[in-house]
């Protein structure tokens, strides 16, 4: 039956509202990493980054708004970071229609919180510190370069042994008969329902008796020894390949690991690049797992170094956080757009067959 043009428009309009708000953080993120820091907090809010402009002393200055002292009077002050403490900011009260007011994305954002994290140099005079409060991560040797190579290290061994044991496991679980594989099938899925708090103990101490704290080690090791629901996801995906070809391929003399590699994972694609995926954006986003284990600041994640970053300074300097935030998040959007397809692909062809 057609759906009316009223239930498409009233269901269009119901998914364009829910996408607004749930784009609305995001939207507050990247704004807010566009501001300079009085804008941040200012109220009402702004979504929009503007540049106050004023004539003072016969200078034009750039200024921030401080406080309305009377109706139409501002009382400003002189803004500039880099020059905060050498001089004394000029200050002053003008009419509010002598403030100049420019839209200006301050872009500058972004390199400068590199910088703070260790990923650039700062843009400030090196005579200032330790007084500037940037100066906190002035004295550290790990660039933003060497968290970000740790992350893919952690990504893309991860993904290596999460797609190959699980599709292994699965294979065996789907493909191949044998004595008790539903009951360790069903052990299997039973493991999922173990809470992740109650393994951290016993893990930390495993791992600590091989020496592997304070090292990646951790991190990506334990893919390679399978996972419940990627095992689970593969084994109901291989089961929609039509069991006469394995049967054919095993008249024809072809081992089983043979028909698992040139068989079963040529037309697994979606499942794998799916199970990919997940594991991808999982170590990206971790950070239970790095804040347990690793001890050193050149051994940190992306995660982790973003949240010692946050807790370096007394007060929180929200757009060069949102700044290194957008930084962060940016390559898990922009990959899951360039496989989306792929995905939702995967995602729908598992399971359709019990």
């Amino acid at each position: 039956m057609k759906r009316s043009i009223a239930g498409s428009f009233l269901i269009y309009g119901l998914l364009g509202s829910l996408s607004v708000l749930f784009l609305a953080p995001l939207a507050w993120m990247v704004s807010t990493s566009l501001k300079p820091l009085p804008q941040t907090v200012s109220l009402p809010m702004t979504w929009i980054p503007r540049a106050y402009y004023a004539t003072i002393d016969g200078r034009r200055l750039e200024v921030s708004r401080d406080a309305e002292v009377a109706p139409g009077l501002w009382h400003v002050t002189e803004f500039s970071p880099t020059t905060w403490f050498t001089h004394k900011p000029v200050t002053a009260i003008v009419p509010a229609a002598q403030i100049e007011t420019v839209i200006r994305p301050r872009w500058g954002n972004y390199p400068q919180a590199l910088a703070v994290m260790g990923g650039g140099s700062l843009d400030v005079d090196p005579s200032l510190l330790p007084d500037h409060p940037f100066a906190a991560s002035a004295d550290s040797d790990v660039s933003f370069w060497t968290f970000l190579a740790n992350t893919l290290t952690v990504c893309v061994l991860g993904v290596i042994g999460s797609v190959a044991s699980n599709a292994l496991v699965a294979y065996g679980f789907a493909c191949v008969k044998w004595p008790g594989r539903d009951w360790f099938f069903a052990l299997t899925l039973a493991t999922m329902m173990i809470p992740g708090p109650v393994l951290m103990v016993p893990l930390y101490t495993e791992f600590r008796a091989f020496g592997w704290v304070g090292t990646l080690l951790p991190l990506w090791v334990p893919a390679f020894f399978g996972g419940a629901f990627n095992i689970f996801l593969m084994r109901q995906f291989f089961l929609t390949i039509p069991g006469d070809l394995t049967e054919a391929a095993r008249i024809d003399g072809c081992s089983e690991w043979m028909i698992f590699w040139r068989i079963i994972l040529p037309l697994s694609k979606p499942v794998l690049a799916v199970v990919a995926l997940f594991t991808f954006l999982g170590g990206w986003n971790d950070f239970m797992g790095p804040l347990i284990y690793l001890t050193r600041k050149h051994t940190f994640t992306l995660a982790l170094a973003l949240q010692s970053y946050q807790s370096r300074h007394n007060g929180v300097e929200w757009n060069y956080l949102m700044a290194a935030s957008v930084v962060v998040i940016l390559p898990i959007v922009v990959l899951f757009f360039l496989t989306q397809k792929t995905f939702i692909r995967g995602i729908a062809t598992t399971g359709l067959k019990a």
